[in-house]
């Protein structure tokens, strides 16, 4: 796992090119379920996987959450995996040399030879996924989509900004609004088949939200996106890429309506006022999207570092 303060998602973009599996968590419960599907994927799939989540908004955040037995895991885990690995890993009882060097005769060969092994770790992370459903009650695929069946405006996001997305989508769909989002949860490898699979038929606005800046450049996420749609039966959908939460910069659930009526504005960042090159989209009155149960109230921090903006957001 890794997490930072005050961050965005410009750190795992950069680690794109590493040949890691990257599997993202959305919440703390996620946090701890999706784990499990790294832990377990990685030793029968022999890719090393990142599991990222948002740093303090995910890593600090104060949630009850259910908690694994290391009985359950251990019935899921494939133990024939790992004598293959102890017996193929690197011991100083047994040393051997690797990797030295590779010439231009067989380097690039060499590269591709893994394309094998990538194509057929997503079915793996699947596998465990079902497991992991099937024992606990969760419906996590590579990615979920939450919605109205019918949503014409979807979003498609990954992170804890997919929290405050869900909550707006619940206040949006008692308004009788047809809106949706696809989280991702498997960003590398990048599967089109199953986010074509993931967003509803009905959809004809997509906007794309990355929490990273590209500089001179199109961000990452919905670079992935409009390729995987190219040619498939939402070609023709409008397909808008947005940024958001970079230094920790709070998305709320007005900046995710504003991004749902975004119709437009193929190019557009939020929660901030972009007077330089008016990318910004208009954040409207913030709705009251808690449940009318819920008491609000506002804590107050006291004492030194411990009371640090972020850790108050995650309070």
């Amino acid at each position: 796992p890794y997490t930072t303060l005050f961050r965005s998602h410009s750190d795992v973009y950069a680690c794109r090119q590493t040949g890691f599996a990257m599997l993202c968590s959305s919440s703390v419960q996620e946090v701890m379920d999706l784990g499990a599907v790294a832990h377990l994927a990685t030793i029968k799939g022999r890719v090393p996987v990142l599991h990222f989540f948002d740093g303090f908004r995910t890593s600090h955040e104060i949630q009850k959450i259910e908690m694994w037995d290391y009985d359950d895991l251990a019935e899921m885990v494939d133990y024939d995996a790992i004598d293959k690995f102890r017996a193929e890993c690197l011991n100083p009882e047994h040393p051997v040399l690797r990797g030295s060097a590779q010439n231009p005769d067989i380097f690039f060969q060499a590269r591709e030879a893994s394309n094998a092994t990538y194509n057929a770790f997503p079915a793996i992370v699947e596998e465990y996924m079902d497991k992991v459903n099937a024992k606990i009650g969760t419906d996590y695929k590579l990615f979920n989509y939450y919605g109205a069946e019918d949503a014409e405006s979807v979003i498609i996001a990954m992170g804890s900004v997919c929290e405050t997305i869900d909550e707006t989508i619940d206040y949006l769909l008692a308004q009788g609004k047809k809106v949706g989002v696809v989280k991702v949860r498997l960003y590398r490898p990048f599967v089109a088949e199953k986010l074509v699979e993931a967003i509803p038929d009905t959809a004809k606005v997509i906007n794309v939200l990355d929490r990273s800046k590209e500089p001179g450049a199109r961000e990452p996420l919905y670079l992935d996106v409009v390729n995987a749609l190219r040619g498939t039966k939402f070609e023709s959908c409008t397909i808008n890429g947005g940024r958001y939460g970079l230094g920790s910069k709070d998305t709320t659930p007005a900046d995710i309506i504003a991004t749902f009526e975004n119709v437009d504005k193929n190019e557009f960042t939020l929660s901030i006022v972009d007077d330089v090159t008016n990318l910004s989209l208009e954040r409207g009155e913030a709705p009251v999207t808690a449940p009318d149960s819920i008491v609000a109230c506002k804590f107050w921090g006291l004492g030194a570092d411990g009371t640090v903006g972020a850790n108050k957001n995650s309070i």
